[in-house]
């Protein structure tokens, strides 16, 4: 029907959409392991050893065979002592080797004594205490198997990563290279911090919150800065970041209005798919594309932008680095708020209270970013869904989300 006004999107339509559409990148680079935190990794990491590489103990004490100690109180005779790194002899029956955490266990020997449970004394020891075979012996392989995959392909390294492609000797592992991502941010109004503030204007707080997401999530920023309401001036810096980006991020300007030139300039110099997302806040959103860059048009007010780039932007440059995005977990939490909820689905900015309920922030207004600092996650609540103190919400934690 003419002029039937077209629904707006899901934001699970508009995330499907977005993620159908993300080509990841494939380029592939070598780099140190000590310098491979954030990144993503090209193939899988095979061990090509056991870890541990062989029985070791895991508390300082004496290695022992278990059958020697039956009584709980025997004497032994201190044959040998196994620092770290220091490979012992077979153990002789009737003796204790003194032992430390991380040695290999010496053969013969099958269970470790903790010298809590011990009385040296010269050459010899008391065992008081009755040991089990295998009693605090960490078994070769028990952590890693050789020829085992450690990390397969699309692993987004973080620290615990990291550790363990060492442990397996890798001083290197391959990684896609990290993407490119433009951003510039549209109106005459902004202003940047340490300039003088003109009648109308504002500080630009976009161009430092995503400036500060996109690094959280390893990416190389090319900033073309604050850019003056004009289609000349858009197209042009659309022409220039799309030189080199994988993706091109806009705050503000994708409306509209008669001064939202983002939109007519993507259209003239690419092609552009224009959303209205049923969330709040943030239901303007754009995606398109403008030459071999993918194109993401947020909105300007400084919550929606943050809030539409966890729950869009986020996943598809995960995607784009060639990890596999998953669903944020949330978190079935009870309320200690009343809430007359909203035709859209809402996104709350919210804390936890010291009585495990959730508070929250009094003005869900999406200029206030107030409420991002203060919060410790969102709310996801349902289109229509009114909230009544003791109801149990779904809270998404700011942790699951920024990086």
């Amino acid at each position: 029907m003419a002029g039937e006004r077209k629904a707006m999107l899901t934001r699970q339509e508009a995330l499907d959409f977005l993620l159908a559409a993300c080509r990841p990148v494939t380029d592939i680079e070598t780099v140190p392991t000590l310098q491979a935190n954030g990144r993503v990794l090209a193939v899988d990491c095979v061990s090509d050893l056991d870890v541990p590489a062989q029985d070791n103990t895991q508390m300082d004490g004496y290695a022992v065979r278990a059958a020697d100690c039956a009584g709980g109180a025997a004497t032994l005779p201190i044959s040998q002592r196994i620092p770290a790194g220091h490979v012992g002899e077979p153990l002789l029956p009737g003796t204790a080797a003194r032992i430390f955490t991380g040695a290999f266990i010496p053969p013969g020997a099958d269970a470790v004594v903790m010298q809590e449970q011990c009385e040296a004394d010269g050459a010899t020891v008391t065992i008081r205490h009755t040991p089990r075979e295998g009693e605090w012996i960490r078994r070769a392989g028990e952590d890693i198997r050789k020829d085992s995959v450690i990390l397969p392909a699309g692993t987004r390294l973080r620290a615990q990563e990291l550790g363990l492609a060492a442990a397996v000797g890798l001083a290197n592992v391959p990684v896609l290279r990290r993407v490119r991502v433009a951003v510039f941010f549209t109106g005459d109004e902004l202003t940047m911090p340490g300039e003088q503030l003109e009648p109308g204007g504002i500080y630009n707080s976009n161009r430092f919150v995503l400036r500060g997401l996109l690094e959280n999530l390893g990416c190389e920023v090319s900033d073309f800065g604050i850019v003056p309401d004009s289609l000349d001036a858009t197209r042009n810096v659309l022409r220039a970041a799309a030189q080199d980006a994988d993706l091109i991020i806009t705050s503000g300007g994708v409306s509209v209005g008669e001064e939202d030139h983002v939109k007519p300039a993507v259209e003239a110099e690419g092609q552009l798919a224009m959303w209205q997302i049923a969330i709040k806040p943030g239901k303007p959103l754009a995606f398109g594309a403008v030459g071999s860059a993918s194109f993401i048009g947020l909105p300007g007010n400084p919550v929606s932008s943050f809030v539409t780039f966890l729950l869009f932007v986020r996943p598809f440059l995960l995607k784009l680095q060639g990890a596999t995005p998953r669903d944020a977990l949330a978190y079935p939490l009870r309320a200690d708020f009343d809430w007359k909820g909203d035709r859209r689905n809402e996104f709350l900015r919210a804390r936890l209270n010291a009585n495990g309920g959730l508070d929250l922030f009094p003005n869900q207004g999406s200029g206030v970013l107030t409420s991002t600092v203060w919060g410790d996650g969102l709310i996801d609540n349902p289109a229509g869904q009114a909230i009544r103190p003791g109801d149990t919400v779904r809270f998404i934690p700011f942790t699951e989300l920024l990086y």
